[in-house]
């Protein structure tokens, strides 16, 4: 080897050590790739735009704590029975004992259960707000998401203030049984004596809403409002393809196809929700006036 050529070569190890040295770790979760149309953010600026992809209007989850933020006033937020928690009363095990997986689910999130409840207001106006939270559970509705709604609804009656409840769910929660298909009735109840009341209630449809929620309380509101291409819906698509011996539409179960056919009444991207909801409060207070 020439000298010129041992020279070169020192030259190359050490810049390549010196570029391994100083290489810089970028931590998980800094950038965000829309699963819709591929487009790479700074999760700051899709914070900055409620979890909205800027440039295909995908909706990002949303958790419970975020549509607080992004939907009442600032500072208005009182919760409601906070400390309310499932227990285990069948014993249930599955893959996990049930009790266990309600330690772990709260451990994770946060949470007491798959609701936040509580009182705000939204332009000044006061409201009762009922927000599931995917992320405990699948949203899954048990004995403590039926009790939190009730009472929500019945201390909004009460008070006689409307109701808003954002609904994201897979449904009743299969390690309660029959208790948490019980609730289905108990909630749908309490809204049936809002509206003798002459009180406005509306559900916001968020992606999922489906089984047992779909079935009653989500379907209950005066205005029902859902989130673009939301997947809302009862049965999943292959029992019902399965069931009718058919093909169904490639948009079936969604928000477009559902207010096509007068399922539900507005269609509203969550940038616009805040204002959205401020002009139905208010066009509503003042019919009622």
């Amino acid at each position: 080897m020439s000298l010129s050529d041992w020279l070169l070569a020192k030259r190359n190890l050490r810049s390549k050590k010196s570029l391994s040295d100083t290489s810089i770790k970028i931590p998980e979760g800094i950038w965000i790739k829309c699963d819709r149309c591929g487009l790479l953010m700074y999760y700051k600026a899709l914070n900055r735009n409620l979890k909205v992809c800027p440039q295909c209007e995908h909706h990002f989850p949303a958790s419970s704590q975020e549509r607080i933020e992004q939907i009442l006033d600032k500072g208005t937020w009182k919760a409601l029975n906070d400390k309310l928690a499932s227990t285990d009363p069948l014993g249930f095990v599955d893959q996990k004992i049930y009790g266990k997986r309600l330690q772990d689910m709260k451990g994770k999130t946060g949470l007491q259960d798959a609701v936040q409840t509580g009182l705000g207001t939204i332009g000044n106006i006061p409201v009762a707000v009922g927000i599931m939270d995917f992320r405990f559970m699948g949203g899954s509705m048990g004995s403590v998401v039926g009790e939190k709604l009730t009472r929500l609804i019945e201390t909004a009656t009460k008070n006689e203030i409307p109701v808003i409840i954002l609904c994201a769910s897979g449904g009743a929660r299969m390690q309660e049984g029959l208790l948490s298909l019980m609730q289905m009735a108990k909630v749908s109840s309490a809204l049936h004596r809002h509206a003798e009341a002459h009180l406005l209630y509306l559900p916001i449809l968020t992606s999922p809403t489906t089984g047992g929620v779909t079935a009653s309380f989500a379907m209950l509101g005066d205005l029902i409002i859902a989130e673009p291409k939301a997947l809302i819906a009862f049965a999943g698509r292959r029992v019902i393809e399965q069931t009718i011996k058919e093909d169904l539409p490639d948009n079936f179960q969604t928000s477009e196809y559902l207010f096509e056919h007068g399922f539900i009444d507005l269609i509203i991207s969550r940038t616009q929700l805040q204002s959205k909801l401020k002009q139905i409060l208010l066009l509503h207070n003042l019919q009622t006036s």
